[in-house]
C-alpha cells in the first residue's frame, strides 16, 4: 500500500529524524506535521525502542518541519537528514512498495542508522540505473537497516560505490557486498 495517490508526482524533498524515545518520536511527529505543509512518509516505532518519522514536501517546509522535530527530540536524536532533489525511488523503497522487473548482480549495503541508509539509497538511485529489489528499516534487525537493490554488475558497482560511501563517510557503515551472478532462488528470499 502506498502513502500517495498513483499517477502524483512525489515531492522534490524528504526528511528523516530517528530517536531513542517512542513517546518524543509521537509527539515530535505532531510537531513536524504542525510546523508545515509536509505529507507524513512514515511515523512507527524501530527496534530497539527506537522511533522514525519521514515527511515529504517543498524544501523550505521539510526544513521547517526538521528543524521542529529536532526541537522536540533533543538529546533523543540518534540521527537526521534532509535530501533535496530525492530521486523517486527512494520513496517506494522505503515504503515497501517497490515492483522487481529485472535481474541481475546484486549489491547490499547494510548501516547502523536508517537515516544514513535512506541517504545511501538517494545516492544508489542517482549513480547508475539499478532497481531496488527490498530496503529494510530497522525492524527485527537490532536498529539496523540493509539495502538490495539489483542491476548489470557494472551499474550495481558504480551504485554501490556512491551508497556506500554516504554511510562509511558517516561512520555507521556495517557492510557491502556484490554478488555478481547470484542463482535465481536468491531472488525469491528477496522478494
Amino acid at each position: 500500500m502506498s502513502w500517495r495517490t498513483p499517477g502524483t508526482p512525489p515531492p522534490p524533498t524528504m526528511g528523516l529524524l530517528e530517536l531513542s524515545s517512542i513517546a518524543r518520536g509521537i509527539h515530535a511527529t505532531d510537531r513536524m506535521l504542525k510546523a508545515a505543509k509536509v505529507e507524513l512518509v512514515l511515523s512507527r516505532t524501530i527496534c530497539s525502542g527506537k522511533f522514525m518519522i519521514a515527511i515529504a514536501g517543498e524544501l523550505r517546509d521539510v526544513e521547517a518541519s526538521m528543524a521542529a522535530g529536532r526541537a522536540v527530540g533533543e538529546e533523543c536524536t540518534i540521527d537526521h537528514m534532509i535530501l533535496a532533489d530525492v530521486h523517486p525511488d527512494v520513496y517506494p523503497a522505503i515504503t515497501a512498495t517497490t515492483s522487481l522487473t529485472g535481474r541481475g548482480a546484486i549489491g547490499i549495503i547494510e548501516s547502523f542508522s536508517v537515516a544514513s541508509l535512506v541517504e545511501a539509497i538517494d545516492k544508489v538511485a542517482k549513480a547508475a540505473p539499478v532497481e531496488m529489489v527490498q530496503c529494510r528499516l530497522a525492524m527485527a534487525m537490532g536498529g539496523k537497516a540493509f539495502l538490495v537493490f539489483c542491476g548489470d554488475v557494472e551499474a550495481v558497482g558504480y551504485a554501490m560505490a556512491a551508497g556506500a560511501e554516504v554511510v562509511e563517510r558517516r561512520g555507521l557503515l556495517v557492510n557491502k557486498v556484490v554478488i555478481p551472478d547470484p542463482r535465481p532462488e536468491l531472488f525469491e528470499t528477496l522478494i
